[in-house]
């Protein structure tokens, strides 16, 4: 069978993008689908933005706090209007570059406007057309999930998609939610003059973080200022007197909180509704389109990446599996997956994730085959002197193979990569890392100081004594 093209690419964001990137330098005649920008969430409403109200955030706090590294501090009047200009200034510029459907055209991509529905294992209807491909990979991405809460939808709120339409911050907000997305705007709004307010159902914020480092977060955002309210389950939402108010209980007594403006930032859903999955075949969860380690769904010519794949929700992974979703496509062999996916929240000091947390270690081995390293940055010439606070934990299992690694750090974010492929190797603390000759001044110094932690403990064995004791004889 001829088809129109060998790849249709459904969704522009992170994971569309990428393997519209890829496809033309691999001889591959694609399609690119978007219903709206091309950008999706990473350039609009998520990494994009939300690092360059990070970064206004950050230097506003320093120059407050210039004190402690011996210069005057400037406390000067924030117009968050000015900062919200500058973000979408960014954000423009990036899609002027090479987001944008002239930059796929002159890569020889064809672009299509409008809304794709799977017909078939082949075929896609956009609008009133009809386009064919050997392959189809969904990369339709995901968006803000709205818990059921009586009253929020009439009090009104904001979630990722509208908060950077704002023209400026508010004075007050509640932010619903304790992950990686609420912590990271919390920080930044503080710093920039807006009263914050999190309230979080779990026990504690960054739930799927190492507990002693997102405990640290926690301990910086209320020196802060932010109010950080853990264990709050929300019954209901008005507005009241020109504020919003949310009601919920905590240890079984009720309480309220009020501000100008809530954002709700629970989780995210995949944009799987509008695809005619149920028609074509491809089966899916709440979580997403099901796919195999190659990210190959149930229908052969059919593969999925990023968000609406539901396995990492992070840009880097969509790109991952952009390209090796189109490597198991048109190369012989395959490819799975990465498994070993870093992650940072982009707070100050930034906190790194790889592999699995000392809890979830405990949990799959059994606490005597753990071993947890941590490493203060109390002792971190670089971090001295540079005025910051941090710690490194690292886990292994007994014969100190690593499996994983948690930075709170300036900087974590530029770590995890390389910690995340040691995890994948499953390198050793000892001596793979105690070998390791890394650069002074760094943070990542202060990674062979955390795996001497476990030369330390082997040379202590009760063999290698006796062998210490024999060669001190024959010396």
């Amino acid at each position: 069978m001829r088809y129109d093209y060998d790849l249709i690419i459904v969704g522009a964001g992170s994971a569309g993008m990428a393997a519209a990137e890829i496809a033309p330098r691999m001889g591959v005649r694609a399609a690119l689908v978007e219903r709206s920008r091309i950008g999706g969430d990473c350039l609009w409403t998520g990494c994009v933005p939300s690092k360059t109200l990070i970064a206004s955030a950050r230097l506003a706090h320093g120059m407050r706090h210039a004190a402690k590294l011996g210069l005057d501090p400037v406390k000067s009047r924030i117009d968050t209007r000015q900062v919200m200009a500058r973000v979408r200034r960014v954000q423009d510029e990036i899609a002027a570059d090479k987001d944008n459907v002239q930059h796929f055209e002159s890569l020889g991509v064809a672009a299509f406007q409008g809304e794709a529905m799977l017909v078939g294992p082949h075929s896609v209807s956009i609008g009133a057309r009809t386009v064919t491909a050997r392959y189809i990979l969904l990369a339709t991405g995901s968006r803000p999930s709205v818990p059921s809460i009586d009253g929020l939808r009439e009090a009104g709120f904001l979630t990722s998609e509208t908060f950077f339409a704002l023209e400026q911050l508010p004075a007050s907000i509640i932010i619903v939610g304790g992950g990686p997305i609420a912590i990271e705007m919390a920080q930044a709004m503080q710093r920039l003059g807006t009263s914050v307010t999190v309230i979080e159902a779990l026990p504690r914020i960054l739930a799927r973080e190492e507990r002693a480092l997102s405990e640290r977060v926690d301990h910086t955002l209320e020196r802060e200022g932010v109010i950080v309210q853990p264990g709050a389950v929300i019954t209901r939402v008005a507005a009241r007197d020109g504020l919003k108010v949310v009601t919920g209980t905590v240890e079984g007594g009720e309480r309220e909180w009020a501000a100008e403006e809530i954002l709700v930032a629970t989780g995210r859903a995949p944009n799987i509704e509008s695809l005619g999955l149920n028609a074509a075949g491809v089966a899916y969860t709440k979580k997403g389109v099901t796919v195999d380690e190659r990210l190959r769904t149930g229908i052969p010519s059919i593969f999925a990446a990023g968000d609406v794949a539901g396995r990492y929700l992070f840009t880097h992974s969509a790109v991952s599996e952009a390209a090796t979703a189109l490597r198991n496509m048109f190369y012989p062999g395959s490819k799975a997956a990465a498994t070993s996916v870093p992650w940072t929240t982009f707070t100050d000091p930034e906190l790194g994730h790889a592999g699995m947390t000392s809890d979830e270690a405990r949990l799959a081995l059994g606490g005597d085959n753990v071993l947890v390293f941590h490493q203060s940055l109390a002792d971190s010439d670089r971090a001295r002197a540079e005025g910051e606070e941090g710690e490194i934990v690292l886990v292994t299992d007994a014969r100190y193979r690593l499996l994983g690694a948690h930075v709170l750090a300036s900087g974590a974010g530029d770590m995890m990569g390389g910690l995340a492929d040691a995890i994948e190797r499953r390198a050793r603390l000892t001596p793979d890392f105690a070998n390791a000759v890394q650069v002074y001044p760094t943070i990542a110094f202060s990674l062979n100081q955390a795996a001497g932690q476990a030369t330390y403990r082997q040379l202590d064995r009760p063999f290698l004594r006796a062998m210490r004791r024999i060669g001190a004889l024959v010396h």
